[in-house]
């Protein structure tokens, strides 16, 4: 009986010790391909900025776009899901934060294509422009953040 009850202590404590996810932060939910480097590196950014990240891979990401209303200008690779909003392609963490605390009437945010320099996709010193777009589920858009 003694073990046993040492033993149970011991699993509280390792159970109280043990690291556990960052709740003040939300989870955002990504679907990627499971060979993409540059979706990688971009869940690395959200993880870095605090973000929790739980992956999907899938390899047809085209009917998931379409499930989740992405209007095919604004597709890239990878595509994500935070707080009832839709996150496509390689937004950055900072932008993510603004919607989630301005929180406007919308479906989400994208940054269309694959622009170099955005997070995931930095190749050296070079930095294209590039802007993350606001859009609603009946297809208008508008720039939310200029890059």
């Amino acid at each position: 009986m003694k073990s046993r009850i040492i033993t149970f202590m011991a699993l509280l404590l390792l159970a109280a010790c043990s690291p556990k996810a960052d709740t003040s932060q939300p989870t955002i939910e990504v679907w990627k391909s499971p060979s993409c480097s540059c979706c990688s590196k971009w869940v690395e950014h959200l993880r870095q900025d605090g973000f929790n990240v739980t992956i999907h891979n899938e390899t047809a990401m085209k009917p998931l776009k379409t499930k989740l209303g992405i209007p095919q200008a604004l597709a890239s690779c990878h595509t994500a899901m935070v707080d009832g909003y839709v996150i496509e392609g390689h937004v950055p963490a900072k932008d993510i934060h603004k919607l989630l605390g301005e929180k406007p009437s919308a479906h989400g945010l994208a940054v269309p294509g694959m622009p170099i320099g955005s997070p995931g996709m930095e190749q050296g010193d070079r930095r294209d422009t590039y802007e993350t777009v606001l859009f609603t589920s009946n297809g208008e858009s508008s720039t939310y953040v200029q890059h």
